[in-house]
């Protein structure tokens, strides 16, 4: 079917290019503060036991609201929706650079845990404006962005913590980039990529196949209405139809895929959850040493993302296959760590897994939008990440009752929890490979 930049190429390329730079500034920003923030909260004479509920809440905030925020983008539109999130999260930084109370800290956290949400509305925004088949590489390309900011976000943040009221200074210039972000946002051609959109809706009701299930279709045509509907609409309107969208995505046939993204996920946050501990355990490395490597697994994952294209194409724009591969890959590269004799086979799994894990997580976020969706990506896109944060709450608690077994404890179970999401996607591969054939033959 045509796609959004069919009709508009030049305003999508510079819409993609544009969301790249939102996606590096975002995780930029964010990177330079989050890192000093215990610090700055003991600073205030907060506990730690205080500091981890704050630092739970804000978690708990992020689970509950990403998928009303994800499906109110498919309502309003993904201008007012990203525009209202980034502008929403620099209030919550800006309150953050005047935190001189816990009390204050934790008000400052309010409107960042229920609107951070710019990421995957980015990211949805990708999706209504390439092709099926350029979404991994878009995706993959969005990723590796975002994780260069990253990557230097706290190399910054932490120069700066070094001068006198360094975390408020920090907090501000975070407040200041989202601010940056907005006006990126706001200066984009909508106007062009809407007419496109549009277009690009009618093609897709025109190449609608009958093997997608009737709460595929609902969302389809609540999201070609969502295109005219005002951001100014009756709130409760809008309420209405977001638990609706939710309740259709609640009883649709993607709890296997939702599953697996909820297992591989809670199995790579067990692989990192005592990686300097367990490094310093069985090997006697340094905490230094292990930042060093978490670096440079960082660095390694920026390159995969760039690499997507060239994967894809080798892999014939086939995600399930290729999401499967790089799912297996990744259980056996855990269970290489969980059993390295040496610290060099570590360094060895680490520089795979750090390919694997940037391609795995790229592909599902692929293949839950090619079976639920895409014109529903932003409600997909919030109960992925909701499911994810679960995975967030859940891999600690594991991960502390596996230590007390061996430090090879968690990354054991990490490849048992693997080993049940390969299962799942055998079990239904036919499913998967039904809509993979549809989305080639409809390039």
């Amino acid at each position: 079917g045509g796609r959004a930049a069919t009709a508009s190429p030049a305003a999508s390329a510079r819409f993609v290019r544009c969301l790249y730079a939102v996606g590096f500034l975002d995780l930029f920003g964010v990177s330079m503060v989050v890192p000093l923030m215990n610090h700055h909260i003991k600073s205030l004479g907060a506990s730690h036991t205080v500091a981890g509920i704050i630092g739970s809440l804000y978690g708990i905030m992020q689970l509950f609201t990403s998928t009303f925020v994800g499906c109110w983008s498919d309502i309003v539109g993904r201008r007012y929706s990203l525009l209202a999130c980034i502008l929403l999260s620099a209030l919550g930084y800006f309150l953050l650079g005047n935190s001189t109370t816990v009390f204050l800290f934790a008000i400052s956290r309010v409107p960042v845990g229920i609107f951070k949400h710019t990421l995957s509305i980015s990211k949805a925004l990708l999706s209504d404006l390439v092709s099926e088949r350029d979404r991994p590489l878009v995706m993959g390309r969005f990723n590796a962005a975002s994780s260069v900011g990253f990557i230097l976000g706290p190399v910054v943040g932490g120069y700066l913590a070094e001068f006198k009221g360094g975390f408020y200074q920090t907090a501000f210039i975070c407040a200041s980039i989202f601010l940056l972000n907005g006006g990126l946002v706001w200066m984009l051609p909508w106007s062009e990529v809407n007419t496109s959109n549009r277009n690009h809706y009618q093609d897709k009701e025109t190449n609608s196949f009958s093997a997608k299930s009737n709460h595929e279709h609902h969302l389809k045509s609540a999201t070609s209405r969502a295109v005219t509907n005002s951001f100014f609409q009756s709130p409760w309107i809008q309420v209405a139809t977001v638990l609706k969208k939710i309740k259709g995505i609640a009883c649709s046939n993607l709890w296997d895929v939702f599953l697996v993204r909820f297992l591989m996920s809670v199995a790579i946050l067990l692989y990192y959850s005592n990686f300097t501990l367990a490094l310093e355990e069985r090997f006697g490395v340094k905490p230094l040493f292990s930042g060093y490597l978490l670096s440079y697994s960082s660095a390694l994952g920026v390159l995969a993302g760039c690499l997507l294209g060239p994967i894809t194409r080798l892999y014939g724009h086939n995600t399930y296959r290729l999401l499967l591969h790089s799912s297996t890959f990744t259980c056996m590269l855990i269970l290489l760590y969980a059993s390295a004799p040496s610290i060099w086979m570590v360094i060895l799994s680490s520089t795979f897994l750090a390919f694997s894990t940037t391609i795995g997580r790229t592909c599902i976020i692929d293949l839950e939008l090619s079976i639920g969706g895409s014109e529903a990506s932003g409600t997909l896109l919030g109960v992925g990440q909701s499911v994810t944060s679960v995975g967030r709450i859940i891999a600690p608690l594991l991960s502390g009752i596996a230590q007390e077994f061996s430090p090879c404890g968690p990354p054991s179970l990490a490849v048992g929890l693997a080993l049940v999401a390969i299962v799942i996607m055998n079990a239904n591969k036919q499913k998967y490979r039904s809509h993979g054939s549809v989305k080639l033959k409809n390039q």
